[in-house]
């Protein structure tokens, strides 16, 4: 991942119902939540969140898909994960973060060791 990428990905979760609802999403897990759910959980009106959404959506964090007359709204596990290993590895000296590839489950494992 490159910094420019980063910072447009930075930038989307930099307000707040955009990252309550990412955070939301990630809690959902893969199956994600309909849009009228995420509005109604963060209390916010239909037409505000879908600009929301959208912005998240142009950065590449969440993906959506239509069921029936829904909109589903998906965390992007692959690129969220990128971005978490773009700052460990760039941004963290090695005795205080690691990434490392679990082959038996097919994932990766951040370690963040205590700074102090």
């Amino acid at each position: 991942m490159d910094t420019k990428k980063a910072i447009i990905m930075f930038n989307s979760l930099s307000q707040e119902t955009r990252l309550g609802a990412f955070r939301l999403l990630v809690k959902a897990g893969p199956q994600g939540l309909a849009a009228g759910v995420l509005s109604e959980d963060l209390r916010v009106p239909h037409n505000t969140l879908s600009f929301h959404l959208n912005h998240l959506s142009n950065a590449g964090i969440v993906t959506s898909r239509r069921e029936g007359r829904s909109v589903i709204y998906s965390a992007n596990f692959d690129v969220v994960r990128d971005l978490i290993g773009f700052m460990v590895k760039d941004c963290c000296s090695v005795e205080f973060a690691s990434i490392r590839e679990d082959k038996e489950n097919g994932c990766s494992i951040i370690e963040l060791s205590k700074c102090c």
